[in-house]
């Protein structure tokens, strides 16, 4: 079972089930969770191989899809899901091969679709980092500053460094092993979601292009598109109101 975090009490909605992205963890959601949980209660997991969340041996969207069924069937067997990037690839998955278990889907910045940047680099980066020197996490970033030149990236892997425990909270070997799978989209992957889905990326992010539309509307036929403007690829980052505020009026319709 995922570490999850569970924010509000539960009510008569079903509840909101939040699967970040690669390199993240339920933390990375606390103040959306927190916003979102005045109506309903709020499942942020650490994904299989991040956070407190098990070390596994392998990371497909079909195994991470089954963590998610596990936690939604502790969890009264159905609830929104909210999913961003990787956690939005799975929650697609999900919604495809268990469409029971799934009220509303959010899908954040993402596409059923193999993308071509491999993120290797950012492991090679964190694996750089002596441990042993580092006594806070200002010494892990000046460490990590010649390889990873944006502060906020930096900033975001930091969250994963245990810097008492002098350890990374992600499996990084096993991250590496199947980074072509965490990009890529399984090509045999059939059938359809009919419940209503919200695609929501941001407007200054190209992950989720009109080009891609087609292949959307076949897996999720009543998938409604928007964009934040103002918003790269980490949208509830830059724009932390108004990505709660479409999450909210799409829950709520």
């Amino acid at each position: 079972m995922l570490t999850t975090t569970l924010t509000g009490d539960p009510t008569d909605r079903p509840p909101l089930l939040i699967a970040h992205g690669l390199f993240g963890s339920a933390r990375n959601w606390n103040v959306v969770a927190k916003r979102l949980s005045d109506t309903r209660q709020v499942l942020s997991v650490d994904m299989r191989n991040h956070g407190e969340s098990g070390f596994a041996a392998s990371h497909s969207y079909v195994d991470l899809a089954a963590d998610l069924a596990e936690v939604i069937a502790a969890h009264g067997g159905n609830a929104d899901v909210l999913g961003h990037s990787m956690g939005g690839k799975a929650a697609m998955m999900l919604a495809l091969t268990q469409p029971d278990l799934v009220h509303r889907l959010v899908v954040a910045d993402i596409a059923p679709v193999p993308y071509g940047h491999s993120q290797s680099h950012l492991i090679e980066a964190m694996r750089s980092v002596d441990l042993s020197r580092i006594e806070t996490r200002r010494d892990a970033d000046a460490q990590l500053q010649p390889l990873v030149a944006e502060d906020g990236v930096r900033a975001f892997l930091l969250q994963s460094l245990d810097v008492k425990g002098k350890r990374w909270r992600l499996n990084h070997d096993v991250l590496e092993a199947d980074m072509d799978k965490i990009t890529g989209w399984p090509e045999d992957v059939s059938g359809q979601f009919d419940g209503p889905v919200l695609m929501l990326s941001g407007a200054e992010s190209d992950y989720v292009l009109p080009e891609h539309r087609d292949r959307i509307r076949g897996y999720f036929p009543k998938a409604r598109f928007a964009k934040i403007p103002g918003a790269g690829h980490w949208l509830h980052a830059d724009k932390p109101r108004e990505f709660e505020a479409a999450i909210r009026a799409f829950l709520d319709a």
